[in-house]
Order: C-alpha cells, then sequence, then structure tokens
C-alpha cells in the first residue's frame, strides 16, 4: 500500500513539473513580444517567477524524491536497462528545468538575448523528453 502511495504521488508531481517545463517556455514567447519596461513585461517577469518557484522546482524535487523511492523498491537495477535510460533522461530534463530558470533571472534582469522562435524550439524539449520517459516507464523495453 505504501508505494502506492509513492506512485500516486510521483505520477501527481511529474504532472505539475511537466505542466510547468510546457508552460513557461510559451510565456517566453510572449515576453519576447513584449517591450522591455513595459506593465506586459513587467507582468510576464511575475508570472514566470512564481510559475518556476512556487510549481516547477517544488514539482521537480518531489518527482526526484518519490521517484528515487520507487527505484529503491521496486526496480531490479541490475536487469533494468530501460530504467537507466529513463534516469539518463530524467537528468536532461532537471537540466532543461535550470535552464529554464537561468532564462527566467534573464528576462527578470532585461537581458534576454533569445528570440521567440529559440523559445518555440526550446518548448518541445520537454515534450519529447517525455514521451520517451513514459514510454520507458511503461513498455520496459529492455
Amino acid at each position: 500500500m505504501f508505494l502506492l502511495y509513492i506512485k500516486a504521488f510521483h505520477i501527481i508531481s511529474v504532472i505539475a513539473w511537466m505542466a510547468g517545463v510546457l508552460y513557461l517556455p510559451r510565456l517566453f514567447v510572449y515576453h519576447t513580444l513584449a517591450e522591455t519596461g513595459s506593465k506586459q513585461s513587467e507582468t510576464f517577469k511575475v508570472m514566470e517567477r512564481r510559475l518556476l518557484k512556487a510549481i516547477i522546482t517544488p514539482a521537480m524535487i518531489a518527482s526526484w524524491i518519490f521517484g528515487l523511492i520507487l527505484a529503491y523498491y521496486a526496480v531490479d537495477w541490475a536487469q533494468a536497462g530501460w530504467f537507466h535510460l529513463k534516469l539518463l533522461l530524467v537528468v536532461v530534463l532537471s537540466g532543461f528545468t535550470g535552464s529554464l530558470a537561468r532564462w527566467t533571472r534573464e528576462f527578470a534582469e532585461d537581458r534576454n538575448t533569445h528570440s521567440q522562435r529559440f523559445y518555440r524550439i526550446a518548448n518541445e524539449v520537454p515534450t519529447l523528453l517525455m514521451i520517451v520517459i513514459v514510454i520507458l516507464a511503461v513498455v520496459k523495453p529492455f
């Protein structure tokens, strides 16, 4: 029963993390269109900071905690090649989250150097990672 609750909280936290990492780059796309110093730009700064600090970061931390508990109790590490790749991709997703934090700081300091197109492409990264991670976790292909 304990592991079922851990799994449920892991899924909940991953959903919240993914919602944030899918939405924040979209905010960046719109923020690039706002004039520096404008009311709209300042509103985007608040939205971006709150999304990162109140949702994305806590959800990522919770995902790691619950995921590692599950891995400890439910994964045969010696026989789970799929898990090693999944873990690597989660590390990549965490690094991407770190990039989101850096870009949020750059916008907050009015130092953004990236284009709309850059953020539109960046917006696809978590989607692709999510697809592969979920397939690995569910199908366990190797």
